[in-house]
């Protein structure tokens, strides 16, 4: 089951952890010191128009200018434009329309990130709960691009019920799937009174000041994160419960069921075993299963992935265990991509793989995993170099950028220059500075390790740049440097210091404790504070009825009772008019199919040659002997002798010969035309006799072909007719194949001409057939025979 776990049990950090079952697939934190700008919304004033750059940067009250490009300038705030520039051509000169001290409603778009301000935009979107608000973009708006199918299709209807002021558009995001136009109106309307209130807000005051802040990570989480596939909202704090409570109350009543506060003594992220992964979000390398590695790096123009097989021994070649790691790979790439949140350029070097096929399931298999992003990504193909290129929108600074330092001692490097190496270059530029004109004096602060080896290897080159240029070389050692740092000092002639060495030496600033550092001064929002005008309404799913129905149903109408009937008869009252039934249309549900079983038709297969299973003659004549001198009894209705021989008789003819044929069906006299009594009043066809093992009719009348005989009545069974008989075929030579053992069904008919009742079973598996209701005595007809399967 997926929960969402919020962890804010200490001030100074508060996670929000996404997993299923015991895996964590997203992750947020929130720091309160360092306060995130992208969503708010600002009153800024121009300051200077860039031609160049097409754009103007904007004072929004931070430290640093936004940059606002002209694309994303609203032409309400256009001046009117004179007939000198380029209307013609339809080209707009940003200095034409924009002036410096120019005021404007803008939204960050993106945050301050190194060097660079952040991107402000005047397209102002206002996020709600199932949909998005563009207050002045009246021509954009839609469905959700994740949203497809019979979905899309839903929401269109419904969108055309909803009311949309004019000059809005408004986008509908996933969340929003499923669901009636009655909530979807109520999300607008509350997003329109917020629109409203901040309009007007932009009007009492002087730019720049903050208009409208983004909600906190507990209410983003909720609103951007809450879908129908979790389970379970755990919160173990309860300040932080009791403001998801009010927001769920307010906004989504029918989920407050899954928010919950946790009260065990473990903490919430131990008791999921999610603080290990939470680590390996910051690691350089990243471990696989099979024994690989991923090592991340973010650099200031892509992030780079390298995929190293490592220890990888997943596989029974170099190709298998290359391609099985490329397909751990990228799996884990998506998810590591969620979890730092890293965006931009982003560059991945698979390990190399042969085959193009290899290739395809590894792009198929990253593109798979990356549909669950909520960031719009963009995948290109493996080169002919094994690299593949992508694209991630970033929604919020990355893990690094927002939780990390620079190295104070490698600037962010990751790795330092040596000590001989950083001795001889210093060497170098003491002898270059000490060549300069009024030079008398240089101070130079080094590392230990670095001074301990310019004082003792490099002695004699420092007493010969002293000699040859006249300079006096003073080196200290700080213990309060480390390497690539160092410090040299120029004194020209007149300004020597006399102090003692080790009073030059530089000691670095004693460090404030947090707890005594002045917290920054939070700018409280002109907006703040505002509620829907209603709750939020609350939309049952109605049953389905799990049967059929018919279309019109008769409401049932109460009768007068048989007692009041018979007063009004006796008291000669006239009875009342009986009402009418009241129709009422039922929408028509399709039956369910049953599976019943289907019943045999007797065909055989078309491939098979019906050939008869030998038998012994021995054991055939014994057969014939022992049908013979049996005495003639009533056969048990439900006796077990009887089922032991219809038994024996459905092993005997489900038997295959060497030819693969199936037994045929004993051929039966047509003499006995007589009707059986039983319980179905079924007739049963005759017995036919035997010679030399070929079922021969009873009355056969040779034609002049000697071919056609005539049948007394041709039997339908279970609506197959009988096989056609055949003629007395010639002796032969060739051993004769034997006939099967009689059935059940030519022992009742001995039964009926002796004056005994039978009752067979057939079975529709071996050939014979099952008696139905009494048939229609048809004429004779002629038959042709066909072909014995047997003289093919």
């Amino acid at each position: 089951m997926k929960r969402i776990l919020i962890n804010a049990t200490h001030e100074e950090e508060l996670r929000v952890a996404m997993i299923d079952g015991q895996r964590l697939f997203d992750l947020d934190i929130a720091v309160p010191s360092r306060e995130q700008k992208k969503g708010n919304i600002y009153k800024g004033k121009i300051t200077r128009v860039e031609p160049s750059l097409e754009a103007v940067f904007v004072d929004y009250g931070s430290e640093r200018q936004g940059f606002l490009p002209l694309k994303d300038i609203s032409k309400s705030y256009f001046k009117p434009r004179k007939g000198g520039d380029d209307e013609s051509n339809g080209r707009i000169n940003v200095q034409d329309v924009l002036s410096v001290g120019q005021e404007l409603v803008v939204q960050v778009e993106k945050e301050e990130r190194g060097n660079k301000g952040a991107a402000l935009t005047t397209m102002v979107s206002l996020a709600g709960r199932y949909l998005v608000l563009m207050p002045n973009s009246p021509r954009a708006g839609g469905i959700s691009r994740r949203i497809e199918g019979d979905e899309r299709a839903e929401l269109q209807e419904a969108l055309r019920s909803l009311e949309v002021p004019e000059g809005m558009g408004m986008i509908v995001r996933t969340a929003g799937v499923g669901k009636q136009a009655e909530e979807l109106q109520w999300d607008l309307e509350y997003l329109v009174q917020l629109w409203t209130a901040i309009d007007k807000a932009t009007t009492e005051r002087a730019a720049p000041f903050l208009v409208y802040q983004e909600s906190n990570i507990i209410i983003r989480a909720l609103r951007d994160y809450l879908r129908k596939d979790i389970g379970e909202i755990l919160v173990d704090s309860p300040e932080v419960y009791q403001t998801g409570y009010d927001f769920m109350r307010m906004v989504m009543p029918h989920e407050l069921s899954k928010f919950k506060l946790y009260q065990d003594k473990v903490p919430l992220f131990t008791r999921y075993q999610i603080e290990s992964q939470i680590e390996t979000a910051f690691r350089h390398e990243v471990r696989l299963p099979s024994g690989g590695a991923l090592v991340i790096d973010p650099t200031e123009a892509l992030i780079s992935i390298d995929v190293n097989s490592a220890r990888a021994n997943k596989g029974g070649d170099i190709e298998e265990t290359a391609f099985n790691t490329n397909l751990e790979a990228a799996e884990e790439i998506a998810r590591q991509l969620r979890l730092r949140d890293l965006g931009g350029l982003v560059v991945i070097d698979f390990i190399d793989m042969g085959p193009s096929r290899h290739q395809r399931e590894v792009e198929n298999r990253l593109r798979d995993h990356l549909k669950v992003d909520r960031a719009r990504v963009q995948v290109g193909r493996i080169s002919r170099f094994g690299l593949l290129e992508m694209s991630r929108q970033r929604i919020r600074p990355s893990l690094g950028d927002a939780h990390e330092e620079v190295c104070p001692r490698c600037s962010g490097l990751g790795h330092v220059r040596g000590v001989e190496s950083l001795g001889l270059a210093v060497l170098r530029l003491v002898e270059e500075e000490a060549s300069r004109d009024g030079m008398s004096q240089l101070v130079v602060q080094l590392p230990v390790p670095v001074a301990t080896f310019m004082l003792n290897e490099k002695r004699v080159q420092l007493e010969a740049i002293e000699r040859r240029h006249g300079v006096k070389l003073l080196l200290i050692p700080n213990p309060h440097m480390d390497t690539p740092h160092y410090d040299i000092e120029r004194v020209k002639d007149g300004s020597e210091k006399n102090e003692v060495s080790h009073h030059l030496m530089d000691r670095p600033e004693p460090e404030v404790p947090d707890a005594l550092k002045a917290r920054p001064v939070v700018e409280q929002a002109a907006v703040t504070g505002v509620s829907p005008a209603a709750p939020a309404p609350i939309m049952t799913s109605q049953p389905v009825a799990a049967v059929a129905t018919v279309a019109t149903t008769v409401a049932e109408v109460k009768k007068p009772s048989l007692l009041s009937r018979l007063l009004n008869v006796l008291t000669g009252k006239e009875a009342e008019p009986e009402p009418e039934p009241e129709v009422v249309e039922v929408q028509k549900v399709a039956p369910v199919e049953e599976n019943k079983p289907q019943r045999e038709q007797n065909k055989r297969p078309r491939n098979r040659n019906n050939r008869r299973q030998p038998r012994h003659r021995d054991e055939e004549k014994k057969g014939e002997v022992q049908a013979q001198s049996q005495p003639e009894q009533k056969p048990e209705s439900n006796g077990s002798k009887e089922d032991d021989e219809q038994s024996q008789s459905r092993n005997n003819n489900s038997r295959r010969s060497r030819r693969g044929g199936r037994r045929r069906r004993p051929r039966q006299d047509n003499e006995t035309d007589k009707q059986i009594p039983d319980d179905k009043g079924n007739k049963l066809p005759p017995v036919k006799k035997e010679v030399d093992g070929n079922a021969l009719p009873a009355e056969t009348k040779p034609m002049p072909d000697g071919n056609v005989i005539e049948v007394a009545a041709v039997i339908e069974v279970d609506g197959n007719k009988p096989a056609p008989n055949k003629p007395v075929r010639k002796q032969s030579t060739a051993p004769r194949r034997r006939t099967a053992p009689k059935t059940p069904v030519a022992k009742a008919i001995e039964a009926n001409d002796a004056g005994n009742v039978a009752k067979p079973e057939v079975s529709g598996d071996n050939g014979e057939a099952k008696p139905k209701p009494a048939p229609r005595k048809r004429a004779p007809r002629k038959v042709k025979p066909k072909e014995d399967a047997s003289e093919k």
